[in-house]
């Protein structure tokens, strides 16, 4: 039975990678191969649990007599909820963060962007675009940010061909702007969430190489543009009875959206409860505060329905499936014991943290950042540093300590390397269905400039765990 759960694990691998081939919805991939897997799981029930739980599953059983049933229910409460949870804070953070996109769109906190960006200049537009996105996504999730900018950018940019290197130059900020925050996303949530990193480190050391690797290679796109853009300007986006909010009213959503989710850090420090209540907490102060600054509106029933453009709800929904699907998947696969077995191998024939950071950095581009970076976290457990000294390679076990270098090479290397090719990100998923961007052109425009950026960011990444 493991091997029918592994082999589930390699095909829902290949699946996802060829998904813009076949057609198949990377979520529906996730789900399936999460429920096979743990139907798969209970099927041996017994087998797995007296392997992997033998001493916690006869203190459940308190005295009485193993059995089929028993074994269900010890299943159920103590293992696959656990697996549950975990995804489901993932879930319930992203669904908190894209409803405060929402709400702060709906009332056009980001309508300064579109006049921030009123410009023919193409090197002008393009650092505003992408420096807007880097910045937003590090605070908010990255693909509703990034499919947020395209939209913007598809009513400006006239021309498909500038469209599709402008568009690229965003997917490439919102990942990396994404990757040094750990609210930016849903690895760096997942890594802070099961305790391997702290808020304040992982930022110290990812903002330098992420900066590097958004900047290069969009210096270099900016080359390919011509120094006028075929560009048109669409009058403001009719909000309803366009809200009527001031400026300043403006500027206190957008403060308190953004503002509340850089207190979560502190809200998990002081409480230690998981960040998606903070994320809720933010969300509904930002929910009162719209309904107090648009009550004459609401209460004239003068508004009319805000709906969250088409491409951008069903993203959306897709991407929380998708984690959900793969984080329950992951957990199946983990219960087996497999992964412990592929963490010895790599330790007994690898024996490089920068080896497996750059192969999980090509593999992502294949298949899917998050995937990527979910097995590879799943590979080692985070390590007590007090009990370091049981460890033969202390040194090498130091890695996989809080803070320690394997999960800062895991989740730059994934996130950054994922945009060596576009179907390695679910932004490059929505690039490619919103202006028609096929893999070999991708492959041969963005790649090389994208690779160059990656092994840069990577190069400083060293030199700061190395050095610093």
């Amino acid at each position: 039975m493991t091997l029918i759960i592994v082999l589930l694990l390699l095909m829902g691998y290949v699946l996802i990678a060829t998904g813009h081939l076949t057609g198949v919805n990377k979520a529906a991939i996730g789900m399936f191969l999460g429920t096979a897997g743990w139907v798969c799981y209970i099927c041996y029930g017994t087998d797995f649990v007296m392997s992997q739980h033998p001493h916690e599953y006869v203190d459940f059983l308190a005295g009485e007599a193993p059995s089929s049933n028993a074994v269900k229910h010890y299943i159920y409460n103590e293992v696959f909820l656990n697996y549950v949870g975990r995804a489901a804070s993932i879930v319930m953070f992203l669904l908190a963060t894209m409803t405060i996109i929402q709400i702060l769109d709906n009332n056009g906190c980001f309508d300064f962007i579109s006049r921030w960006i009123r410009t023919r200049n193409s090197k002008r537009l393009l650092w505003s675009i992408t420096f807007a996105t880097f910045i937003i996504s590090a605070n908010l999730d990255n693909l509703t940010t990034a499919t947020m900018m395209l939209i913007i950018m598809h009513g400006i940019v006239q021309n498909r061909r500038q469209r599709m290197f402008i568009g690229s130059a965003i997917v490439i900020a919102a990942n990396c702007g994404g990757c040094f925050t750990v609210i930016g996303d849903p690895t760096g949530l997942l890594l802070w969430g099961n305790g391997a990193v702290t808020a304040t480190a992982f930022t110290s050391y990812m903002a330098l190489p992420a900066i590097l690797a958004w900047v290069i290679p969009t210096m270099l796109i900016g080359r390919m543009l011509p120094d006028t853009l075929d560009a048109q300007w669409s009058p403001m986006p009719y909000r309803g009875d366009d809200t009527n909010l001031t400026p300043w009213q403006r500027v206190v959503m957008l403060f308190v959206g953004i503002g509340g989710l850089w207190f979560i850090p502190t809200f998990h420090n002081i409480t230690k409860l998981s960040p998606f209540l903070g994320a809720l907490c933010v969300l509904s102060v930002l929910w009162v505060i719209n309904e107090a600054f648009n009550h004459k509106l609401m209460n004239a029933d003068q508004m009319s329905p805000r709906r969250m453009p088409q491409a951008l709800q069903y993203s959306s929904i897709q991407q929380m499936l998708f984690v959900m699907g793969i984080m329950l998947g992951m957990g199946v696969v983990t219960e087996t014991g497999v992964f412990s077995d592929v963490a010895a191998w790599i330790d007994g024939n690898i024996h490089n943290l920068w080896v497996v950071g750059i192969l999980s950095g090509l593999l992502s581009s294949l298949v899917d950042t998050f995937t990527i970076a979910i097995s590879n976290i799943s590979l080692y457990p985070v390590q007590e540093s007090e009990q370091l000294h049981i460890w033969m390679d202390s040194d090498y076990m130091a890695n996989f300590i809080l803070n320690g270098n394997y999960w800062k090479i895991v989740a730059y290397s994934t996130a950054v390397g994922g945009c060596l090719l576009s179907v390695g990100s679910v932004s490059g998923i929505a690039l490619m269905k919103m202006e028609h961007v096929k893999v070999g052109w991708y492959l041969k425009n963005i790649t090389l400039k994208m690779l160059a950026g990656w092994m840069v960011g990577m190069a400083v990444l060293w030199a700061e765990l190395t050095f610093v």
